[in-house]
């Protein structure tokens, strides 16, 4: 059985996560621009299967704290919080990796495992991603119902956002590139997604 109730409030809820630029938005866009969007479908399965573990181990994991030991959850909540808010401070900045660079693009010319390997990697190692699970995610679980199957069906949101909006990033790529290119257009785009992550921080740490 799933708490659809919860269900709906999560889609838009991790919808507006995803869809914030980050490392894997940023490689998205940055292959959409150079090898065009039908190779960059590779690296995109890479990283919705990383972003899949992610919430799995998350999930698991926190939902076991969450049960046995209240008092540490609450502790992980506001450090988790907390992390986001600085990783929104960064951004701002338009600092750390989390940042929109369009100096740097990553490397074009890969094979498509190598792909899916640079899109795997990406989501394992992005700090973001693990922050936002381990805190947001334990409070669309229902603990008086199964957890199986909110979990696959959480899952399941995760990964068509994630890969929606990967598709939404790597198809609008020229487009994009061209409106970053403007003067100031990239420190506004990372100034909003700061903001955004930082408001969101704080409502995870103080809900």
């Amino acid at each position: 059985m799933v708490d659809w109730t919860l269900i709906t409030l999560f889609i838009p809820t991790f919808f507006l996560v995803s869809i914030t630029p980050g490392m894997c938005m940023t490689l998205a866009m940055t292959l959409g621009m150079t090898i065009g969007l039908r190779r960059t479908f590779a690296m995109m399965w890479g990283e919705v299967i990383g972003v899949a573990a992610i919430a799995l181990a998350a999930i698991v994991g926190v939902a076991a704290v969450m049960l046995k030991y209240p008092d540490i959850f609450s502790v992980v909540k506001y450090v988790g919080g907390a992390y986001l808010a600085w990783l929104g401070i960064q951004m701002w900045r338009s600092k750390g990796k989390m940042a929109i660079d369009l100096d740097n693009p990553k490397e074009a010319s890969m094979s498509g495992l190598e792909l899916a390997w640079q899109g795997f990697m990406t989501a394992i190692a992005n700090p973001k991603g693990w922050a936002f699970m381990v805190v947001l995610l334990p409070k669309f679980l229902n603990t008086e119902l199964p957890v199986t199957w909110q979990i696959i069906a959480i899952i399941t949101v995760i990964v068509v956002c994630e890969f929606f909006c990967m598709t939404l990033y790597a198809g609008g790529g020229k487009t994009l590139r061209y409106f970053l290119e403007k003067k100031g257009n990239v420190q506004m785009m990372n100034r909003i997604a700061g903001s955004l992550m930082v408001a969101v921080g704080i409502w995870l740490a103080m809900s």
